[in-house]
């Protein structure tokens, strides 16, 4: 665990479970479980008869890109996985913050493959999921790694999420 005091630990707790209750997580959530979905779906589907029509190298490039994709989508789905479970008390902050629970760092897509010669499906995929896994990263950050210095902000947005929901907004 990244915490060396009581209140750094009670801290993060608040912060963790704070977040589990937002409407971001929800959305989040939500958004990320739908795009693991369409994806399989994608891959099993028509990227696997899109697939059939590429040239070797662009095939190749195809399998790589598409391990990465499931990969990716896989570290995010755990971690938001992990965050309802805090969310729904089968799990304890102080357990969410262990290092197994965190996103490993990325691989940049390999710049030697060309866009071009993948399918469009899969591209959007790509991108998608790229721009979920960075937010994903970044609540992971702030939420697991930096000090507590950022309380203050988590509090506010997790205040108004509340404020949102009890005034019907």
């Amino acid at each position: 665990m990244h915490e060396t005091n009581a209140f750094g630990g009670a801290w993060r707790a608040n912060v963790i479970q704070d977040f589990a209750r937002s409407e971001l997580f929800e959305r989040t959530f939500h958004e990320g479980m739908e795009l693991v979905e369409e994806t399989a779906a994608y891959l099993d589907g028509a990227g696997r008869q899109e697939s059939k029509l590429l040239s070797r190298n662009a095939a190749l490039a195809y399998a790589s890109e598409s391990m990465r994709l499931t990969t990716r989508l896989m570290q995010v789905a755990s971690w938001l996985l992990v965050q309802r479970a805090v969310r729904e008390g089968d799990m304890a902050p102080a357990a969410a913050c262990e290092d197994r629970y965190r996103l490993a760092e990325d691989a940049g897509r390999d710049a030697e493959h060309a866009a071009e010669d993948l399918p469009t499906g899969l591209l959007l995929l790509l991108d998608r999921a790229e721009r979920l896994y960075e937010r994903v990263r970044h609540l992971d950050r702030r939420m697991y790694v930096e000090g507590e210095g950022m309380a203050l902000p988590n509090q506010v947005l997790s205040h108004l999420d509340r404020l949102k929901t009890a005034f019907g907004a």
